[in-house]
This record gives C-alpha cells, sequence and structure tokens, in this order.
C-alpha cells in the first residue's frame, strides 16, 4: 500500500519554471500547495544514478531532506532502441551546457547513419519520485513507445520531440496539439500511477 500526501506544502524538486508550473497545475485538485527548490534555493544535486527511477530518488529525497517537506521529482528522456537505448538517463547532457536539442538530435541521426540501423524504434520514459524528509520514497514509471523521424518536424514540443513519433500516429510530438500530447505521454502516464496511488480522494 503507497504511502498518502496527506497535503500542505509539496517541493518541487527542480529548478525549471516551467515544469514546475506544470506539475502544480496537474496536482492543484489534490491539496498541493506547489513550492519549487528553485524557490527555495536548494542546491542542485548530482545525478548520477543508472536509471530514471534511480536519479528522480537522488532529487527528491535531496529535497525532501533539505526542505523538511513531502518533494517530488520526475527524470524522463529518450530511449533509442538500436543506440542500446542511448541516450536514455543522459538525454539532456546530449544537448551540451547550451541545452541545444538540435544538436542532440543531430546526434541521434548520425549515429542512427554510422551504424546502418533499420530499426528506427524508441521510446519517451517518465520517472516519478515522491520522497518524505524520513526518507521513504514513492516511484511511478511511465513509456511511450514510437519511432526516429528525419528531418525534424514541428515546433510546439520541447527537447526530442520534432523527430519522434508515438506509435499509432503519422505526427511527431511537436506537430501534435498540447493537449493531445498531454495525454498520451510518457509523463502522463507516471502522473496517473503517481495520482491514484498517493493522491486519489478515498
Amino acid at each position: 500500500m503507497a504511502r498518502k500526501f496527506e497535503g500542505g506544502k509539496l517541493v518541487i524538486a527542480s529548478h525549471n519554471p516551467g515544469k514546475v508550473r506544470e506539475i502544480g497545475e496537474l496536482l492543484a485538485p489534490y491539496g498541493a500547495d506547489v513550492i519549487s527548490a528553485g524557490g527555495l534555493g536548494l542546491p542542485e544535486p548530482v545525478e548520477d544514478g543508472e536509471t530514471f527511477i534511480a536519479n528522480a530518488k537522488i532529487k527528491a529525497l535531496a529535497a525532501a531532506k533539505a526542505s523538511g517537506h513531502v518533494a517530488l521529482a520526475d527524470d524522463s528522456g529518450l530511449c533509442v532502441h538500436a543506440l542500446n537505448n542511448e541516450p536514455g538517463v543522459l538525454s539532456a547532457r546530449w544537448a551540451g551546457p547550451g541545452k541545444d536539442f538540435s544538436v542532440a538530435m543531430q546526434k541521434i541521426e548520425d549515429a542512427l547513419n554510422s551504424t546502418h540501423a533499420e530499426d528506427r524504434s524508441a521510446h519517451f520514459a517518465c520517472a516519478l519520485t515522491l520522497a518524505w524528509p524520513d526518507g521513504h520514497t514513492e516511484s511511478f514509471e511511465g513509456r511511450v513507445h514510437g519511432v526516429m523521424v528525419w528531418p525534424a518536424r514541428g515546433d510546439k514540443g520541447f527537447g526530442y520531440d520534432p523527430t519522434f513519433v508515438p506509435n499509432g500516429f503519422e505526427v511527431t510530438f511537436a506537430q501534435m496539439e498540447p493537449q493531445q500530447k498531454h495525454a498520451m505521454s510518457h509523463r502522463a502516464t507516471a502522473f496517473k500511477k503517481l495520482v491514484a496511488a498517493c493522491f486519489a480522494n478515498d
């Protein structure tokens, strides 16, 4: 039985205002008074886990222990199957210090071409961890499968969205309206699991 969030302050373990706002809106119906790690001036921990869940736990536990409040962290990325699931947990780092994802998308395309891979299947993964100051954690993961396309298409998404077409569709995440993407994305799937286990009203 998962531990329930009892309401009150919830620290989003992120320094990304857009992500904090999006998560806050998703959790607003559940009595969460959302604040951000960035807003509290908390340091960003070193993310040296080998899985998305490991990194989400590192971030959530650091924020919970530093703030004394329940904290929520997410870690997500793109796994290209022909590239041994790279970039994976290094998805953001492939974009370099300037977070230029056009560089990262080109890097994936070059890698696929150099391996002459006919398999262009991939998946996005999102891990969410809710952590309490006493060290207890609850973790959930969502995935969405699809294929990599080239050249990049669309300008509505972010990150690797312009080169990822989810299974059953002919458009990239970056060509979809945000509501359509949010209804089926890896983050949406992980959030449904999280809310059902830790936030759903009895």
